[in-house]
């Protein structure tokens, strides 16, 4: 049986890239708006209802109508906004967070696409919670640097207007009132917010995200590689995952943690570095902020509800 899928802002960012992914695939039937009538609601609200899975690319508020004019009780939905990412009822997408996580995403009607940047703090310290060797009440910091694509159509536009004038490095979210934040603060297991400072690289796409650890803190300090091992366990437990953790390496530096070494991917690498004299460590997430921080994972989760290989269409 062939599927149909309408992907709601196919014209974005993320939905462009979504269309890319699903090319060809003869299990699919890609439906698809008028250009003329992207803003008719009327036609908006017959695409959706013919739908078997609504992929939703808008702004939360856009994406929120669009949930509200599906009145069927079959068309299920992946939804790439921050609208519904901490909503009970909603299954959070990103399929390798738990062992039975891609299992809930398979049998949900209603899918969060993760955001691209909670996925590096919710893969490198979500486990460590799991297994006691980071405490829920710890402070986290956590930073890092995204390409410029992330901020849609408006940020892409004026890189590229401005040429050798555009900032290499620009820190925001200087409020630390980061949207992401109930995201990241939910599904790390943490009990408090992170302290969140992001930065956008001149450079179109992929990221690199850093938690610094203090672990001089804790009641029992672990070893970088106790918090090595505690990642690597948990993602070996997860079947047809794209995330690779790395070797645990005692090294100044390495171009694996280049921010664009997965771009066009879905591959997620992990790294932890240590100095246990000084009870320090930094944990790292290197990944493609349009692929598995958006457009890959939206397919990753597509694939799980379809009941076909979650690697289908998808380059590691």
């Amino acid at each position: 049986m062939v599927a149909k899928i309408f992907i709601d802002g196919e014209a974005g960012t993320t939905g462009l890239q979504i269309r890319e992914r699903l090319a060809g695939r003869r299990d699919l039937e890609v439906l698809s708006i008028a250009a003329d009538k992207r803003k008719d609601q009327d036609e908006r609200k017959r695409l959706l209802n013919a739908a078997d899975i609504a992929i939703l690319c808008l702004p939360d508020d856009a994406a929120r109508e669009s949930v509200g004019l599906i009145e069927n009780g079959t068309t299920r939905v992946i939804d790439a906004s921050t609208a519904f990412r901490v909503d009970p009822d909603w299954a959070y997408g990103f399929a390798e967070m738990d062992k039975g996580q891609s299992g809930k995403i398979a049998n949900a009607r209603f899918v969060a696409n993760p955001g691209c940047w909670p996925q590096g703090l919710i893969a490198t310290v979500r486990p460590l919670v799991e297994a006691g060797l980071l405490p829920a009440d710890l402070a986290i910091t956590y930073n890092g640097i995204s390409g410029y694509s992330g901020g849609g159509k408006q940020m892409i536009a004026e890189y590229e207007a401005a040429g050798d004038g555009a900032s290499h490095f620009m820190p925001y979210g200087l409020t630390f009132q980061h949207k992401h934040v109930p995201e990241m603060t939910r599904y790390t297991g943490l009990s408090g917010a992170p302290l969140f400072v992001p930065t956008v690289g001149d450079f179109a796409q992929g990221m690199t995200t850093f938690v610094p650890l203090q672990l001089g803190q804790l009641a029992r300090v672990p070893t970088g590689r106790e918090l090595h091992a505690a990642i690597a366990e948990h993602f070996s437990a997860i079947a047809d995952s794209f995330v690779v953790v790395a070797p645990y390496e005692e090294i100044a530096k390495t171009p694996a943690l280049d921010p664009q070494a997965h771009n066009g991917t879905n591959t997620m690498s992990l790294h932890v570095f240590a100095n246990d004299s000084r009870a320090q460590a930094v944990l790292v997430a290197v990944y493609d902020n349009l692929g598995k921080g958006a457009s890959g994972a939206a397919v990753q989760n597509l694939n799980l509800m379809l009941g076909v290989s979650a690697k289908e269409s998808l380059a590691a």
